[in-house]
């Protein structure tokens, strides 16, 4: 799903009228009805509704909203913030339609006159994504009032007060909106300010044709990767789905390189089989049954050696995928087998944890150049790849994601609040799924385990499997966290989300709230 800028939205906006021949007041008519139908399903109970509006589109749009819902039956109130004179265009075009004297409120000592608390929900439709903050005068004085009223707030496009293109901390004043009605397709602010903020994404008549961005930023959602949704065919085998080998574990770590294996199988896969140390061998085939295991020649500290290079060349001949890195330490030779595997290996490559530090003093070895790429790290990981701090990073993650995704050819998944997928083409995906308790030990070797058992099964379509994985590793976690609370979950409760997350992002693909 897109994510466009504002001003590529008012470009968007005037391609659908001049280009495609969509009038401009049938698309303010469809998004103040879409806002009314959005009113009407999710907050049915309310009767008195207050339509706050400013001069612009957006106070167009509530004109619109106003007199869908008076038709619906219910009490509504429109409070205009501007003199009717300051009306134009198609706000004025709409406001001529509205059936409702208006409540016009020109400044602040107007505005302490009028009965705020005299509503059981309010619609924000002072100020839309053209607006820049901060907000003063009577526009902020009537922010402050919405807010310290109890009764809901739904914003129209944005909330008033936001910066549309904003990825960082809005300033006050700001409408805190309960819910979000936006349209076409979203903006920064939507995805990096109101991750928290239900928000419908309503289509109001602009041609999917139109909707262009020359940023190429994008949410995942379920719809970007149905083809990993859709049921199997009947006559399917495990050799249908792939087959993944996992290297990782060393003594002390078995338990990264297990977590992994049998994420990859909950995703799907037909076949995991585990290479790790001989030591830790046994460990590893006890966590579970259904994983094949091969012993491979380790050091004195049962970590992996560069002899077990030879082991693997006709073993791996046979696999779709390799994850390289879950508990496979940080030793020297470990590393050097690391490196040693990803420029030998003919696999497409999931590459984690330790086995991305093997990297750190070898930055320019590590390239998607000979086989695809996936590479999962952190902040604290990345700054060793890239150089910089983590403050820089993390101040600019897609920046950061997308450059190194060119300059390495490989896919980069920067974990974090809001995961970054960047492609080596530059296209980037931003995940709204996940929460804070995922925050512990091992959650990372699963979501390694779950993008490699997605690849395994449509190997020519590594995008499609990064954005799937990380979505669906996110939902997992949200799904647990709403049964068991975010305090107490582990990672292999991830496990047992997963089967849910497929359940429940298949289920959703005709869902407009994000």
């Amino acid at each position: 799903m897109k994510i466009v800028t504002a001003a590529e939205m008012r470009e968007i906006d005037r391609a659908t009228t001049e280009k495609y021949g969509v009038p401009s007041l049938t698309l303010m008519e469809n998004a103040g009805s879409a806002v009314a139908e959005f009113v009407l399903d999710r907050f049915p109970h309310a009767q008195r509704i207050q339509v706050v509006c400013g001069r612009g589109n957006n106070g167009g749009d509530g004109f619109v909203a106003a007199r869908k819902l008076q038709e619906a039956g219910k009490d509504v109130a429109v409070v205009l913030l501007v003199d009717l004179a300051e009306l134009k265009g198609d706000a004025a075009a709409m406001f001529k339609q509205l059936p409702i004297k208006p409540i016009v409120i020109r400044s602040t000592a107007e505005l302490a006159q009028h009965a705020w608390n005299e509503a059981d929900l309010f619609i924000d439709a002072i100020l839309g994504t053209g607006s820049r903050p901060p907000v003063e005068g009577v526009y902020a004085a009537a922010i402050e009032r919405m807010n310290a009223s109890e009764a809901p707030i739904v914003a129209v496009d944005i909330p008033s007060g936001a910066n549309a293109d904003g990825t960082q901390p809005n300033p006050e004043p700001l409408v805190h909106a309960d819910a979000i009605v936006t349209f076409t397709a979203l903006k920064p602010a939507h995805v990096f300010q109101f991750d928290s903020v239900p928000t419908a994404l309503k289509q109001i008549g602009t041609p999917p044709e139109a909707i262009v961005s020359t940023g190429d930023l994008n949410l995942i959602t379920p719809h970007d990767f149905a083809v990993l949704l859709a049921p199997r065919k009947p006559d399917s085998n495990k050799g249908t789905f792939g087959h993944v080998l996992v290297l990782g574990g060393s003594l002390g770590k078995a338990g990264a390189a297990a977590m992994a294996g049998m994420a990859a199988l909950r995703a799907g896969a037909g076949l995991v089989t585990v290479g790790t140390p001989k030591s830790v061998q046994a460990t590893v085939a006890g966590f579970a049954p259904e994983l094949m295991t091969d012993p491979l020649a380790e050091t004195e500290k049962g970590t992996f050696s560069i002899l077990a290079l030879e082991s693997l060349r006709k073993f791996s001949e046979s696999k779709d995928v390799a994850a390289i890195g879950p508990g496979i330490s940080g030793e020297q030779e470990a590393g050097q087998f690391v490196r040693a595997m990803l420029d030998r290996s003919q696999l497409p490559v999931v590459l984690d944890a330790d086995g991305l530090n093997a990297f750190r003093e070898h930055r320019g070895d590590l390239n998607g150049n000979n086989r695809p790429l996936v590479i999962t790290p952190h902040p604290g990981e990345m700054a060793r790849l890239t150089g910089l701090s983590i403050q820089e990073i993390q101040s600019d993650r897609v920046g950061v994601a997308r450059q190194y995704a060119r300059d390495h050819n490989a896919y980069v998944v920067l974990k974090g609040h809001r995961t970054v997928i960047a492609e080596p083409g530059g296209r980037v995906w931003i995940n709204n799924t996940g929460n804070p308790g995922m925050a512990t030990g091992g959650t990372g070797d699963i979501l390694t385990g779950i993008i490699a058992g997605l690849i395994a099964q449509v190997p020519t379509d590594i995008p499609t499997a990064v954005i799937a994985g990380v979505y669906l590793h996110g939902m997992a976690g949200d799904l647990v966290r709403d049964e068991i609370g975010e305090t107490s979950l582990i990672a292999t409760d991830l496990l047992l989300g997963l089967p849910q997350a497929f359940r429940k992002a298949a289920a959703s693909l005709d869902a407009d709230i994000l």
